[in-house]
């Protein structure tokens, strides 16, 4: 473990392990090797192995913990650095994992898969409706908004302006099986729009910059056999 070689260390805590079954250490440290090499679910299995065999060891609920974490499972993870705290309350690697993973919790939501983003603060933003709005009343947008609707729904460019609010979300959804120019067109006109943010609403896109910026819980000691 300590030169890194995490192959080989899943590889000899096995044989001990084969050796000797019960011994809660063996499968704390395969999975502190396992997570190493981003095998998560690996990971959680040996610690789940660990806690069984030793109710009371708090490094197999810590890494657990960052196991579970690593899966965005953060709600699982806040209850094992818990115990990990009620077992070892002066551990500072829980208790900083512990925030993390409650904050991410905190900010779980349908958005989570845009890197924890909140949509909802967004569209109460006046900021940000106004520049959306500006976006949207662009003749190009509306242009390539339209030929994309029309082109997920098998039918020709049709008339009239380009997609209200209302079909935004449908719009998203055609952008999928857009032609490669539709696309094209639509991401310049977004990079327009994102340096039109970046000179009216600094402020927003320093916002959107920290919620979107990744905060990893440490594994600390627990890189520790």
């Amino acid at each position: 473990m300590k030169v890194e070689n995490y192959s080989a260390a899943v590889e000899f805590y096995s044989q001990a392990i084969a050796l000797n079954s019960q011994n809660a250490v063996y499968y704390c440290n395969r999975a502190a090797a396992l997570s190493k090499l981003g095998n998560y679910a690996g990971a959680v299995q040996d610690c789940e192995q660990a806690i069984n065999i030793d109710p009371k060891y708090s490094k197999a609920y810590g890494r657990m913990g960052l196991a579970l974490a690593s899966l965005n499972k953060h709600t699982e993870a806040v209850g094992y650095y818990k115990k990990a705290l009620e077992l070892d309350p002066d551990n500072d690697t829980y208790k900083s994992n512990l925030k993390i993973a409650e904050d991410k919790m905190d900010t779980s939501s349908p958005t989570a898969g845009m890197g924890g983003v909140d949509l909802a603060g967004l569209l109460s933003n006046p900021g940000f409706m106004n520049m959306a709005s500006t976006l949207m009343n662009n003749p190009q947008v509306q242009q390539l908004m339209s030929g994309m609707m029309s082109g997920a729904m098998g039918g020709g460019p049709g008339p009239g302006p380009g997609p209200g609010p209302a079909t935004a979300a449908s719009a998203a959804a055609a952008a999928a099986t857009a032609p490669s120019g539709d696309l094209s067109g639509l991401i310049q006109a977004g990079q327009q729009f994102a340096q039109q943010m970046q000179q009216n609403n600094p402020e927003l896109i320093e916002q959107l910059r920290s919620q979107m910026r990744n905060r990893t819980p440490s594994a600390g000691n627990e890189d520790q056999p």
